[in-house]
This record gives structure tokens, sequence and C-alpha cells, in this order.
């Protein structure tokens, strides 16, 4: 083995400490060369051209410094003609030669030599080997012409050969050429020097006054000169013949004599008409060009005002005024300019809209890319108060157009890192990579959790629309229809924010009970206090309960017309209110909880199949010992501090519909269910939410709803015999965001027994990843096919489904014709309708102003007349004129662009996507309620008013109430269309027909739709028609009896035939027809949203209150941790949606 210290080198003879510092590299290294780079750059020449050119501070000095000299020249030669004395006569020695000092002299050799000079260095640098390219230039041959003569001039004056030499005329004034040559060098090394590039506009502009000033110098210079032998006109003559003569004006008082100065001002006037257009062509070519990219928005106008930048990968007219008629919608915004990003030109649509002065005074379009430094300084980004990003939903590719908006949140957070950046996304998956962002609102997300809760609280997505448009509650105030007045007042009511100690509203109630607050603050002012957020909490509480005490530094939510700082208050009205209100209690002001629980009924709370509640479900119902007296029952007034013994003796985790089943059924209901967290999100970023989960999950061929396995034999929704009508999702694919449908559906506070099967109609298979996600969940199926096929849907379980929503595909989101992407849609729909009129259909839209085509009635006078209301809406400048659409009041339809307010509205009220996901369930804080909904029965009108029915939720359950659904039959007369009418009525005139159509009023229509598709009619009318022309002439009898044929014939309605057509694809595919309920029809009523009625409206049969509902687990001594335990932990405990007091 060899020895390793043999192989270290023995130290140097003479190692001092200096060296051991500094180290002895000599001996290591012998052999080692230094290389030196870039030692081109060292020579004198690469040192000059780097100092003169290359180096752009120093260049810029040099070009300043030639200006400079160029402008003192031409100033040398005015100061040389002003103080030259006319001489006499006509002598052509005039022209060259003129009076000069020698002082004068002396100073423009002196600047000829310097000037001289530099050219010739500038043109050594610039030599390329080519010596002719470098004499040629113009700049050259003038600097030429005007610093040679002064330098011979100067050689022969000191050697005494020819002193007058120092007189020749040498034409100075050319020097205004080369002082613009100058210029225009200088301008583009200040670009580079401050690395900021002025726009092509400027640079223009400024070349083209620059061309103007030197032709006018010239003229001037030269006509003065030449007319030394003529008029001898001075240099303000000259001026003023200049400036007559271009401007084509010519009053001839000053004019040219000698042949020579006229020649001159015919060169002149050619070159202005050679140069001066070739300036104003490329002025105009920039100016048009400017104006398709928008200019620049200055650094001055973003440091003294205040502006927002909207990014857009592609600008529509709907978007454009959604977003201005929001953003100005807030009075503190007036101020506001708006600057748009926009990669696209301006289409004609928005150039007209911007031309209007309202909006071409705010609104700054500029053409660019947000992932360009450049674009994002020309739009004063770092300057700017917020930058929304919204994505492109119409295109075909909406995970491409998420990237882009990623992207773009990239770009311009890493260029301004201090702008609050309000993001749109479509895909929840896509979510995660924008985490950084103020504020996100997931397109998926929102619509499906909103399409859910339509299922089980009706028309909550006209709820929560209207609660994130800004409106003043003046709609459908000129209308005579007093559900138009009352629906349009209410909708103007919106989500405001105030601390609690500077609120006149709610200071009062400090250190009393949320309920309490909420109650009082509605009966005396008609707010609507929905949640609470503590000072040192981020987390916004909706509904809290009883048991949470106010407290001063509170901010308070609530639901009004309009904010309290905007709000006066006049204390004869706040009596008058009070008086009223009084006659709300019946009894003491203060009773024991046991006292209140003896005197109260049953709580009806959750709504989850409006239209099939059966009788006995739950009520608001008359106390049991009262029941029979005619006394009015007595309502308990809302304690100011909870009993806490009480609430928590109220077991409001159990399930009240449990109690009604058999033991063995309870048994194996709370062995099949337990509640917990899903094990396994689809996506990253989903909130976890509790919900009711299987304890096993189920295998993937269970999941198949048309398929059996070895586990089951059902291939049609009726085999499984489910108890609960279905909910049928029709969407092209299993998106992540479906799992939002299934979330709100499935959520802990639902009855187990009110759980409705979920059925996915999918048109494409969906993946394993999906199905990992779904399979924990109870009674959820998908199934492959088409609401374009019937079988399919019939297949699905369509007779026995209580709700049908059609998400709008994504395929069909882009056409050539923007409006046309929901043809499709319409048309499926529209189908629907009339083969199963008892289904509710809740359909997604792509843009809302297709919504008047739902449910189409071409000769519905009442939708006719609702389409008349809509336009004068919209004239009036209302931002919601198509909510009096029946289909949109009703909530069975709903756009996703119209919750792009909510992203809008959130730059004032930050808070609004996070109530939203609140009440949507996307998000579930420990404290906070749920939105829910119950249903008015008969046994509840003893309530009478909404001020009582307020009373009676606060002082039982603790419920909130926000607003009423309220279903109408319709009061105008039946249209024309859905009126029988006999052969000979068709015929006869207007009158006759009016006629007709009173007498068909009192008739028993079954054909009320027929109509709507009139071809069936029109063919058996002229097959009547050409019997009674083409047929011989019978008795009076015989007459009757074949016009009553005919009657029958046209009496058989379109729904019977469809009807038929159902029931004969049920029978081919072996369905059973029982349960399949054809002649059933909902088109005689209409359904509308009273956001937070005034406290003395009358509640009505079949209303829905849409509710919030505080947290069952917030009563449970320790429920967080138990929350976050296993699921089977808390197995067999179910939320009550029905809470006995």
């Amino acid at each position: 083995m060899v020895d390793l210290e043999s192989e270290v080198p023995p130290l140097p003879p003479r190692y001092r400490f200096r060296d051991l510092l500094l180290g002895d590299q000599g001996w290591q290294n012998d052999d080692r060369v230094q290389v030196e780079f870039y030692m081109n750059e060292n020579t004198f020449k690469e040192r000059l051209k780097l100092f003169f050119i290359k180096n752009q501070r120093s260049s810029l000095r040099i070009r300043l410094f030639n200006f400079s000299l160029k402008l003192l020249s031409c100033l040398l030669y005015i100061i040389r003609v002003l103080l030259e004395n006319p001489s006499q006569g006509n002598e052509w020695s005039h022209i060259f030669w003129v009076n000069r000092s020698l002082p004068l002299w002396g100073l423009q050799v002196s600047v000829a030599l310097i000037s001289l000079f530099e050219t010739i260095l500038l043109g050594y640098l610039s030599y390329k080997g080519n010596i002719w390219e470098q004499i040629l230039r113009i700049p050259f041959i003038l600097e030429i012409i005007n610093a040679v003569p002064f330098i011979i001039s100067f050689r022969f004056v000191f050697q005494i050969f020819w002193p007058s030499l120092r007189n020749l005329f040498v034409p100075v004034f050319l020097n205004c050429w080369l002082a613009k040559h100058a210029l225009e060098n200088m301008i583009n090394d200040l670009h580079r020097a401050i690395q900021r590039t002025q726009s092509a506009m400027f640079n223009q502009v400024l070349i083209l006054i620059s061309t103007l000033l030197c032709l006018i110098f010239t003229c001037i210079c030269g006509i003065q000169h030449l007319e030394r032998i003529g008029k001898k006109l001075n240099l303000f003559d000259s001026l003023y013949f200049c400036i007559v003569t271009f401007s084509t004006v010519g009053f001839g008082d000053v004019t040219p004599e000698t042949w020579s100065s006229k020649l001159f001002v015919v060169a002149m006037i050619c070159v202005a008409l050679v140069v001066l257009p070739i300036q104003f062509e490329q002025l105009a070519y920039l100016w048009m060009e400017r104006q398709k990219s928008g200019g620049n928005y200055s650094r001055h106008r973003a440091q003294t005002e205040k502006h927002v930048v909207l990014c857009v990968s592609s600008l529509k007219i709907d978007l454009l005024m959604d977003f201005l008629n929001e953003f100005y919608a807030h009075p503190r915004l007036q101020d506001y300019y708006v600057v748009i990003l926009c990669p696209t030109e301006m289409d004609v649509q928005v150039r007209r809209v911007l031309q209007i002065p309202m909006w071409s005074q705010r609104v700054i379009y500029l053409q660019g890319s947000a992932l360009k430094d450049q674009d994002l300084l020309r739009a004063k980004m770092d300057d700017a108060e917020a930058c929304f990003i919204l994505s492109s939903r119409c295109e075909v590719d909406r995970t491409s157009s998420d990237h882009q908006t990623i992207l773009r949140a990239w770009a311009v957070k890493d260029f301004a890192p201090n702008c609050p950046l309000y993001v749109q996304i479509l895909k929840p998956e896509n979510k995660f990579h924008i985490k950084f962002a103020d504020h996100v609102v997931c397109e998926e997300e929102f619509k499906y959790a909103m399409l859910a809760l339509n299922c089980i609280c009706p028309a909550t997505s006209t709820l929560i629309t209207l609660l994130v448009h800004t409106s003043r509650g003046q709609e459908g105030q000129q209308s005579p229809e007093q559900w138009q007045k009352m629906y349009g007042r209410c909708s103007g009511n919106e989500v405001y924010h105030i601390v609690l100690e500077e609120s006149t509203f709610f200071a009062e109630y400090e250190g009393k009970s949320f309920t309490y607050a909420s109650f009082h603050a509605h009966k005396k002012f008609g707010v609507c206090l929905i949640g609470v957020r503590r000072e040192d909490n981020k987390n916004i509480l909706l509904n809290p309960g009883p048991r949470y005490i106010m407290n001063s530094t509170d901010i308070c939510f609530y639901i009004n017309i309009t904010k309290e700082e905007n709000s006066a208050f006049k204390n004869q009205d706040q009596r008058r209110k009070s008086n009223v209100s009084r006659s709300f209690y019946h009894g003491p002001s203060r009773l024991p909880v046991h006292s209140i629980i003896a005197s109260m009924g049953t709580v009806a709370i959750d709504l989850q199949d409006t239209s099939c509640r059966s009788a006995s479900g739950p009520t608001l119902s008359l106390p049991t010992e009262g029941s029979k007296e005619v006394r009015r029952p007595s309502i308990a007034p809302v304690l100011e501090v909870a009993d806490t013994s009480s609430i928590q003796t109220c077991d409001l985790l159990s399930d009240q519909s449990e109690d009604e089943t058999t033991p063995d059924e309870e048994i194996s209901s709370n062995l099949e269910y337990a509640k917990g967290y899903p094990p396994y999100s689809p996506y990253i970023g989903s909130s976890p939410t509790f919900c009711h989960l299987l304890h096993e999950k189920v295998p993937f061929c269970c999941l198949r709803l048309d398929k059996s396995c070895q586990h089951n034999y059902y291939e049609d929704a009726k085999a499984y015999g489910f108890k609960n009508k279905l909910i049928i999702v029709a969407a092209e694919t299993a998106g992540n965001g479906l799992y939002n449908f299934i979330v709100p559906l499935r959520a802990y506070y639902r009855p187990k027994k009110e759980l409705n099967p979920i059925v996915l109609l999918l048109d494409n298979p969906p993946d394993m990843h999906f199905l990992d996600a779904i399979c924990w969940f109870p009674m959820v199926y998908y199934m492959v096919g088409s609401i374009d096929n019937l079988d399919d849907l019939l297949r699905c379980g369509v007779t026995f489904a209580a709700n049908m929503v059609v998400v709008d595909k994504e395929s069909t989101m882009s056409a050539e014709e923007d409006y046309m992407a929901d043809a499709k849609t319409i048309v499926n729909v529209q189908t629907l309708f009339r083969l199963f009129s008892s289904l509710s259909i809740i359909t997604e839209l792509t843009h809302p102003a297709n919504m008047r085509f739902m449910q189409f009635r071409a000769k519905d006078c009442y939708s006719l007349a609702l389409s008349k209301l809509e336009k004068k809406e919209r004239e009036r400048g209302s931002n919601l004129a198509f909510m009096f659409r029946l289909p949109f009041a009703a909530g069975r339809v709903f756009s996703i662009s119209m919750l792009d307010t909510l992203l809008y509205q959130s730059f004032v009220k930050d808070y609004m996507i996070s109530i939203t996901r609140l009440l949507l369930g996307l998000d579930t804080t420990p404290g906070s309620g749920f939105l829910c909904s119950m249903k008015i029965t008969a046994d509840d009108l003893w309530i009478r008013t909404y001020a009582r029915l307020y009373q009676k939720l606060c002082s039982s359950t603790g419920d909130v109430p926000i607003g009423i659904y309220r279903t109408e039959s319709q009061k105008l007369t039946t249209s024309e269309s859905q009126i029988s009418i006999s052969v000979e009525e068709w015929e006869d005139t207007k009158d006759s027909r009016e006629q007709g159509h009173h007498r068909g009023n009192h008739r028993n229509s079954t054909s009320s739709d027929q109509s709507d598709h009139p071809l069936l009619r029109r063919k058996s009318m002229q097959w009547a028609r050409r019997l009674s022309r083409k047929g011989p002439k019978h008795s009076g009898k015989t007459a009757e009896k074949i016009t009553q044929q005919r009657l029958n014939l046209y009496r058989r309605s379109e729904r019977q035939e469809l009807a038929e057509l159902v029931k004969n694809r049920m029978k081919h595919l072996g369905l059973s027809t029982v349960g399949y309920d054809e002649m059933n029809d909902h088109q005689s009523t209409l359904s509308y949203i009273l956001i937070n009625p005034s406290p003395d409206t009358r509640i009505e049969l079949n209303d829905v209150v849409y509710l919030i509902r505080p947290d069952p687990l917030a009563y449970l001594p320790n429920s967080e941790p138990s929350r976050r335990n296993s699921i089977c932990n808390v197995t067999g405990q179910d939320s009550r949606e029905e809470t006995q007091l």
C-alpha cells in the first residue's frame, strides 16, 4: 500500500508567514497562462466608438452638444443679418459678399471648425468599408458647404493673402437641417438612455414640426438674401411672405422681384409639396394605428388620477357594459378611470360605445398583451388601484383559456407586486395556481353549487344574482302589475357592512344575542342582519345563532336597500314603526325557555322538494293545546341573551325525520350512512365539507345506472325503487366542477330521509378520478347518454324526477354568431318542456339575453307584455332589465355571466365573495350558518305577516329569514294561442274572433300549449277547410255532426300526441308507465322573489321562505375536534331539519 504522506510535496525552503497568507502558487502550476478577453475593445478606435456611439449616455451628450452648435450657428447668421446695413445698388456682388464683423466671423469660424471635426470623427468611427457612402450622405455634404468656406477664409485671412475673404457669403442657415438631423438622433439616444420608449406618434409629430420649421426658416433666409439686390426685404417681411405663401392665402402685397428669388420660391414650394405630404401620410398612418392600439396612459395622469386595469383576451360588448354599469354604479367610483388592456383590435360595437361622451372620458382602450412589460407600462399597472383579469368563457378549450389567465396573473404580479388582483378562473383545478390573488371567482364552482341549491331552495340562482347586482329598487315601479312592483322594489336590496359601535341600526344591541339584534333591527329599521365578523378574526359568520353576543367592534353584515351612511332617520317614522311592531308581542317581555317551548309548535325549516311536499311534512304549526281555541296564538319574544342550558338540551344534530321511522329502518339507515369529510377530492383547493357518506365506497360498476353488474341487476332508475324523486344533471363531461353539485346536496345538515338520488346524464364517460370522488356519496349514479335521446331520458328516470338540471355544454359555447351559442340548449330544453310538462327544468345559458326564448310562446300576450316591459327598463338604464322574464324570476334559467358582477363588486365590498361562498355551501366556517328554506302551509297562515314570522323563527330556532319565494296564478286573460276555436270562428273577422276569445275563456281547454307549435293545428285547419269547400251540401244535423268531428280533431292536443309517444317508448323499453303525468301543467303560474320584504308583508299559502340557519354543530361541546375525527366517530348523528320546540 502506497504511503499517502509520501505523495504530499515538500514545503519550499523559504516559506514565510506572508506566503502562508497570500499563498505561493508559482511552485504549484508553473505552466498556467492568464487569458484576457475582449481585447478588441481596448484599441483607441473602439474606445472612441464606445464613447461617441455605443454608450447611450455619452452619445446623448454628444448629440445634444452637436444640436446646440447647429442652433448657435443659425443664431449667429440671424445676428449677422440684423447687424448688416442694407447696401445701395443692385449689383450681383451683394449676393456673394456680405458685411461681417471680425468678432462675429471669429465665432462662426470656431463653430465651423468644431462641427467639421466632429463630423469627420463620427464618419471615421462609423466607417464600414465604403468611403463613398460616408461622403455622399446629405448631412456630410451640408456640413462641408457650411464649414469649409469658413476654414479657407481663416487660413487666407491670417496669412494676409486675402483679408476680405472673411466677408464671403456662406449659407449658414442650412445648418437648421443638420440641427433637425441631430434632434432625431438625440431622441433615439434619449430613449435608449432612459430605457423608456416614447410613442411613435410623438416622434412623428416632432419630425413633422421640425421639418416644417426648417422649410420656413430656409425660405425666410433665402428670400431675404436673394432680395438684397431687389426690394431689400428684412427678416420680418420675409417671414410674412413665407407664411402667406405656404398657407395658400397670397395677399400679394409682398412679392419677390429678382428672378433668382422667384426661382428659389418655386424650388421651396416643390420641396414642400414633396416632403410635407410624406410626413403627413406617415402621421395619418400612425394616428390610425394609435386609434387601433389605444395609445398610452400618461404617467402624470396615473399619479394624479385613480384608475383600474381590465385585462381580457377578447372584449365583447356585453362584458364591457356589464363591467362599466356595475363598476360605476357605486358613487365613490365615479372619479376612477378604466384602462382596458386587450390583445385584439377594438371591434365596431365597442368602438361605438366608447365614443359615447359618458364613457369616452372614463374608459381608455389599449391594444396590448399583459405578458409584455412594455404594455403593462403603457397601462401604468404599477400605479393602478386594481387589476381585473377575466377569462374568455366562449373558448372551445376552457382549460387553455384558464392557462392564459394564469399567465396574465403571473405577469401582472411580477410587474406590479403591490397591485390588487381580481381574477376570474373557469375550472376549479386551476384555482390553486392563483392563490396569491386577492380575490378569485371560480366559475364552475359557483355555477354547480348554485344549480344544486336551486333543486332544494327554489330560485337560489335568482336570489344570489339579485344580491350581487347593484340596483336602486326602481325597476318595475311603472308597471301596472303589483307583483312586478314588489319584485322590483325588493330587488334593490344588497349586502352592506358597518362597525356596530358606529351604527345607528345595531349600536343599541351591544351585549345582546345575534338573533335579538337581527329581529329588532328588522322590526325597527327594516334591515336584515345576516352575519358578523370579529375584529380579530377574518372569518365571516352567517347567523352565528342566539349564543353569539354582539361586541362593539364587530363588523355587521346586513341586507338593505341602501347602506346606513346614505340613509336618513326620522323620529316620527320610527315611532310609527315601533307602534306597529309592538302589536307583534302578545306575551310577557321575558319568558323562561321551557315556557317558550311549551307555547311553540313544530318549526318546519328545510325544503327539499317544494313541488312534492306531503301534507304531513314539517310546518310552522299552531300550539297543540290552543289549536282549537278562537283566540290568536301568541309568539314568544326573542330573548336578549339565550338560555344556555335549554339550548344545550335541544339536540340539534338529531334528525327529526328519523323519529317517524320504524326501529328496523332506523338501524338500517344508521348502518348505511355516516357523516364526515369526503376522503377524496377531485382537485386541489376544494373546501372540506361535512357530508353524508357511505361506510365503504361503492364499486365503480354499481355507479352506472343503466348497466347491471354482479352486485345488482338494475338497468333503469325505476328498478331501484327510490323513495324520493330524482335530481338529474345533464352535462357534457364529468368535470371537477360537477363535484360541487353533489357536495351541497349531501351536506351534513340535510336530513337523510330527504336526500334525493342524483343521476348524472353525461355525453362522455367519466374518468376514474371523478368516480373515486363520488363513490363515497350515497345515491349518486351516472349514465352515458344525451338529452337529445328520448330513450336515455326515460332510462335515467325523467318521468319521476323532481328536477332536471341542464348544464351548458362547452362544445356549444362558441359559435360564428355569439348569441347562437345557446341554440342547441334552448331547443333541447324546449323539447323537454313539451314532453314532460310537470318536470322542473333548471337551465344554464351562456348569454342572459337568450332567456326570452325559454318556454317560448309566440302568441302569448303576457310574454309579449313582459318583453315590452324589459325594453322600457333597459331604456331607463336598468342593469337588471331581464329580471321580469318569468323563467328567470322563477329560478328556472341562469347564466354564469350574471355572476361577473360578483367580482366587480368585490372591489368595493371585499366580503361579497366570502358571503356568497358561505351561502352556496362552497366554504364551511365553524359557527357559521347555512342557507335553507321552508314552505308555508295552511297551518302556518296564523302568523299572518313577515314580521311575526321573523319573530317566530328567531325566538324558536334562531333562524334568520332573508326573503320569500312566492308563486301566484297569472291574473291576466289567457293568451289567444291557448283558446280552442272552431273552423268558422277561425275564418271570421277580428270582431267575431274577439267574441270567440271571450267565449273560449269559459271552456275547459285541455290543450293550453298546442298552439306553441302551430303546425298540427294549421294542418288540421287546412284539412277541415278543404272538406268544407269541396264536400257536398249537407243538412243541418249532418253539418253540425261534421263540425263536431272537426272540433274533436282540432281539440286533440299536441300534448296528448306527445304523451302517447312517450308511453310507447316506455313500453318499448320495458318501463312501467305508471306515474307518468302527461297532463300536469304549471304554465298558468308565475313565481318571483322578495328579498328582505317589509315587516308588514302578508305571508301567503305555499310561500317558500329563505332561511339562514345556525350551524347545528356549534351547539355541541367540543364539536370541532369531533368533526375532524374519523367518519365513524359521528356515525348516526344527523342534522336536524325540523326542530320541535
